[in-house]
């Protein structure tokens, strides 16, 4: 169930319930304030129509903004809530700023309608509804869903104001009534649909005598059903010559006289009943009280045209001045779906699809990866290097992420993360601590490694050439020396890789290259051994030459990007993440670096 609240401080000399400076607020409905939108275009507004909030409405929440924000005269605005349509009604009727609630829920009880009613007759104030599907000043303002589409609103000719005042019980039949009227006069000034239940807020005769007096009206269109006695007081109205202007009226349910017993039509309020509530009796009273009634639904609308053309040959309706209607921006979706455009998009991937009824990696099913027991490093091949590689391939690089996995607590990475899960941090802050040291100290030098020695090697230069030019431009050579590790006590993971290598590998040349240029540094130091970014960088150069799959260019894009890097990034990760947790499982707490390890000085 919803309520829609109107809020008016119209001049209260104006009958009028709309108009241009009309605000439409909205809650909880991002998708509805669409719908509104268009009328603001095609009515060439100065502002939108809708204001939009979030989140749920209270009813000390109403009282504080409407009398907040909506107190200048001229404004307007509607507001939506769930499941309190009574309740936030008879509040927002009770605000000095409102003056029309337009009630969209049905099912709402009659005592509490007839509450609403009571204190809106009371006040001068003005109810529509509940049940009702809202109304529409052509040009101006509309509420919820009358008039259904912008398409049906241009036909109808609702973007500019017309000279006919329609009203109606049922919100289906006044759409279909807007373009009746469209065809066969200048379109409508406003419409309004009561709504079809029993105790409507407002009659038909109380929007008749209110088009009655606004000076743009020339006529006025009524459509109403069998059941009820609403329509009598129109008829009262008529013959008490409160009503000056032509009337074209047409009572629905003729039908029902068919039937041998009571009909229960849509509306709570469309019954067959006594006479008096019938379709026949409510006609034949509104045409004995100077109302212009046809003999049938059918010839209702030339009914209209003739009442119409006849004001218009009497010099009453002055012809409206006819416009093109801005044009409406379409839908994107919509326009995407029927092809006339094609939206750029945002974002474009090479590597994976789960579009399909199942992912896919380069390609390659997610069943297949699975049912041909591929490992990590095939999927890495997959997802990385956009190809299924050799065994001998994926299976270095499974050796490298476990080589490279942990190297204890002391180092760089690991010290960070260790620090950051004692200060009760979460496993993604920890691991991103450490992550964050690798670089070309620590970690982050294979991808440079690669890049000199390749360099070096297809440039022909001798280790001497090499090292001696890297030091004249004061750069140390990526991927030699250690802080632990000597020539007599080599790095174990190195020498597991350059084993590995020498037995599967279809040339190690790139490697021999940095054991070369390992032999050469000794001779300057001790400690400047090839370490395990220097090994893994120049056998990856192998890997990518040796495997014939890669071309020149693409070896140069992998070194630059930075895909070495990400290997051992990838394996570090592991090693953080369980550093974190045998913290956490420990209970360590804070850690603070101890003062006898920290020199002081001045």
């Amino acid at each position: 169930m919803a309520a829609r609240v109107v809020v008016s401080n119209l001049h209260k000399n104006t009958k009028e319930s709309f108009s241009e400076t009309i605000k439409d607020m909205y809650s909880h409905v991002c998708e509805r304030s669409g719908d509104v939108q268009p009328i603001d275009i095609l009515s060439v507004r100065l502002s939108p129509a809708v204001l939009q909030f979030d989140g749920h409405v209270q009813q000390d929440w109403l009282k504080k903004e409407v009398a907040e924000v909506y107190d200048m005269v001229g404004k307007f605005i509607t507001v939506e809530f769930c499941d309190i349509a009574a309740a936030s009604s008879n509040l927002a009727l009770k605000q000095p700023t409102i003056r029309v609630v337009a009630i969209i829920a049905e099912g709402v009880p009659e005592a509490d309608t007839k509450e609403l009613i009571a204190y809106a007759r009371a006040n001068n104030k003005v109810v529509i509804g509940p049940a009702t599907v809202g109304g529409i000043q052509a040009g101006a303002f509309k509420i919820g869903d009358t008039a259904g589409t912008i398409d049906n609103i241009i036909q109808c000719k609702l973007y500019r104001p017309g000279s006919v005042g329609f009203v109606s019980k049922s919100g289906g039949m006044s759409n279909e009534l807007y373009n009746t009227i469209a065809r066969v006069t200048d379109g409508i000034y406003e419409g309004i649909a009561i709504g079809g239940d029993v105790f409507p807020g407002s009659t038909l005769s109380d929007h008749v005598l209110r088009f009655n007096n606004i000076p743009q009206v020339k006529m006025i269109v009524v459509l109403g059903e069998l059941g009820g006695r609403d329509e009598y007081s129109l008829v009262e109205a008529l013959k008490a010559g409160k009503i000056n202007k032509p009337v074209c009226a047409w009572v629905s349910g003729t039908c029902a006289r068919l039937f041998k017993s009571e009909v229960q039509f849509g509306h709570a309020g469309a019954k067959s009943g006594g006479e008096m509530e019938s379709a026949q009796a409510k006609n034949q009273a509104l045409k004995d009280a100077g109302a212009i009634v046809p003999t049938s639904y059918e010839a209702f609308e030339t009914s209209i045209k003739e009442t119409f053309q006849k004001l218009a040959e009497e010099g009453k309706i002055s012809p409206v001045k006819e416009i093109t209607p801005p044009q409406i921006p379409e839908d994107l979706n919509s326009a995407i779906k029927s092809g006339k455009v094609r939206a750029p998009t945002h974002i474009i991937s090479t590597i994976s699809d789960d579009r399909g009824e199942e992912p896919c990696y380069a390609g390659v099913p997610m069943s297949t990866i699975v049912e041909k027991g591929m490992g990590v490093g095939d999927v890495i091949s997959l997802l990385w290097f956009k190809r299924s590689l050799p065994r001998y391939c994926t299976q270095f690089i499974e050796i490298c992420i476990m080589l490279c996995a942990d190297h204890g607590p002391c180092v760089s990475g690991a010290h960070n993360t260790i620090v950051t899960a004692r200060a009760g941090k979460d496993l993604v802050s920890s691991l991103v601590s450490g992550l964050l040291t690798i670089g070309p100290r620590f970690g982050g030098a294979i991808d440079d490694a690669a890049r000199y020695f390749k360099d070096a090697y297809d440039n022909k230069l001798s280790p001497y050439e090499f090292v001696e030019s890297m030091k004249k431009k004061g750069i140390r050579v990526p991927g030699i020396g250690h802080r632990i590790k000597r020539g007599d006590n080599r790095d174990k993971r190195v020498e597991l890789l350059q084993k590995f290598a020498r037995t599967n590998f279809p040339s190690t040349k790139y490697m021999e290259y940095a054991v070369e240029v390992e032999t050469y540094t000794l001779s300057k130091a001790n400690n400047l051994v090839l370490n395990v970014d220097g090994a893994i960088g120049s056998l990856f150069l192998d890997l990518l030459a040796g495997s014939g799959m890669f071309t020149k260019q693409e070896i140069d894009e992998i070194i630059g990007i930075g895909y070495l890097n990400g290997l051992f990034v990838l394996a570090r990760s592991i090693g953080l993440i369980a550093h974190t947790f045998d913290q956490k499982r420990l209970k360590q707490p804070l850690y603070r670096h101890p003062w006898e390890d920290v020199l002081y000085t001045k």
